[in-house]
């Protein structure tokens, strides 16, 4: 991917990441600021194809015990937690 391609789609999903509900925006917001671009290319895109999802499911896999049926989304649900200051040290 060019450099001005992979900046495109950094940008797109910045804005995507502003998803109207508090409780996303704290989430997603900082993992697409600051970890995004250290992703690997597959990460890159099972995050993208995270981010198409509505906001309800969203909700739900990151509020709840619920997960994503793709293990690829399910991971990537389980990598912004971890990621994010509100984690279970646990």
């Amino acid at each position: 991917m060019s450099v001005e391609c992979f900046e495109d789609l950094y940008k797109c999903l910045q804005w995507r990441s502003r998803r109207g509900m508090l409780e996303l925006d704290v989430l997603l917001e900082p993992f697409t600021r600051d970890l995004f671009c250290s992703l690997s290319a597959e990460d890159q895109g099972a995050y993208a194809r995270l981010l198409e999802c509505e906001d309800p499911d969203l909700f739900n896999w990151f509020m709840t015990d619920q997960r994503p049926r793709e293990p690829e989304l399910a991971r990537m649900v389980d990598k912004v937690l971890q990621s994010s200051c509100y984690a279970d040290p646990a």
